[in-house]
């Protein structure tokens, strides 16, 4: 869990927004809810070149004090410090990549304390994706220090097959978009953005690959970047079910109420933390609304309903007609033979249990989020 500049300020970061996020971080609660890195993305560094030594060179005009001291600071807040590169000769945005500086950069960044590196694919003509991602992936440990290695190849070489062993996270797909179910394509190149439930959509059958320490990664979220406040409370309750990495990617200095309580769930938090670290999958579809649900350690299950129309749904549902099979994970919810107690993770009470038929009006693009607790 953390915050990552891309989604509002792509290559526009400078030493005072990392200073102000860190000092939100810790004031507004989001360190208290689980968010614990600050991560640069693309335009951290000079554009041209590297130093005398080959060394990368984080920008001066955007980081008068130099990156250290600026890791130091994030540090001392609490929190931990992530920043990007690239396997290719240059990252996305046109600044210096990694290739042929692999074992150089990564003992860089151990000597400037880091904690988590996000190394993105672009400029990798003739590249293979699992050796570029394994060279890394030793630099870093041969460098001393623990790094969280956050693999972002866009699921375009399937890493979910691979990089269990090389990274931590991977991105499932290309970069997403602030909007609920929409491809946004780009002029420039031949490639789309994707919105939240494209992305969510976008993969089938690899939530067994995914667990504690080696994450399918959903993207950094877009709540509080334009969607609608319901929206955004959606976006949150999926990616919390799907056990993606949960990064903040919106203006924290700027951050209205409403997204804070979003982004600030703590129990809603808690089915995204759970120990099992199971991706949540789809059980049914009807009319519009759709069930997925999760296995949670202890016997208990998170359920959620989500209206992906664009009207109110009535939900009503027999959960005694119910026997609910995980066959990746061999998980088995029998609501015919076992009473659940229900708790509702966004108006944070309890809704009494499952022998009772659930009923619920909702709006257009709405979830209800619930955990099931079993009942001793």
């Amino acid at each position: 869990m953390g915050w990552n500049s891309w989604n509002t300020f792509e290559v526009n970061i400078n030493e005072d927004l990392v200073k102000k996020t860190a000092d939100i971080i810790v004031s507004s609660g989001m360190k208290d809810a689980g968010y614990e890195y600050i991560v640069l993305d693309d335009g951290w560094m000079v554009k041209d070149h590297r130093d005398k030594n080959g060394d990368l060179i984080p920008d001066p005009v955007k980081f008068p004090n130099g990156m250290k001291a600026l890791i130091d600071y994030v540090h001392s807040k609490g929190l931990k410090f992530g920043l990007y590169n690239c396997a290719g000769t240059q990252t996305c945005a046109g600044y210096p990549g990694t290739r042929g500086y692999e074992y150089q950069d990564a003992r860089f960044y151990a000597n400037l304390g880091i904690d988590f590196l996000k190394y993105d694919w672009c400029n990798t003509a003739g590249i293979n994706a699992t050796e570029a991602y394994t060279t890394m992936s030793k630099a870093l440990k041969a460098a001393g220090k623990p790094i969280v290695f956050s693999i972002c190849e866009w699921g375009d070489n399937q890493p979910w097959n691979w990089a269990t062993p090389i990274g931590n996270l991977w991105r499932i797909s290309g970069d997403i978009y602030p909007c609920f179910d929409c491809e946004y394509k780009h002029e420039e190149g031949n490639w789309s953005s994707w919105g939240v439930l494209r992305i969510l959509e976008m993969r089938k059958d690899i939530r067994k690959f995914s667990g504690p320490d080696h994450w399918n990664d959903f993207d950094m979220m877009e709540v509080g970047n334009g969607m609608t406040n319901t929206e955004d409370k959606s976006h949150f309750t999926l990616w919390s079910l799907m056990a993606s990495p949960l990064f903040a990617g919106n203006d924290l200095r700027i951050m209205k109420p409403e997204t804070l309580k979003i982004l600030t769930n703590k129990e809603m938090i808690a089915i995204n933390q759970d120990k099992l670290g199971i991706q949540g999958f789809k059980y049914q579809s009807e009319n519009g609304v759709e069930i997925w649900v999760k296995p949670l350690s202890d016997d208990n299950w998170a359920i959620v309903f989500l209206n992906r129309s664009d009207k109110t749904q009535k939900i009503n549902f027999d959960w005694k007609k119910h026997i609910i099979e995980d066959k990746d994970f061999k998980f088995t919810l029998d609501l015919n033979n076992q009473i659940y107690n229900l708790r509702d993770l966004w108006e944070h009470k309890d809704l009494g249990k499952t022998n009772k038929v659930f009923s619920k009006e909702l709006a257009s693009h709405d979830v209800v989020a619930l955990k099931l607790s079993k009942i001793k």
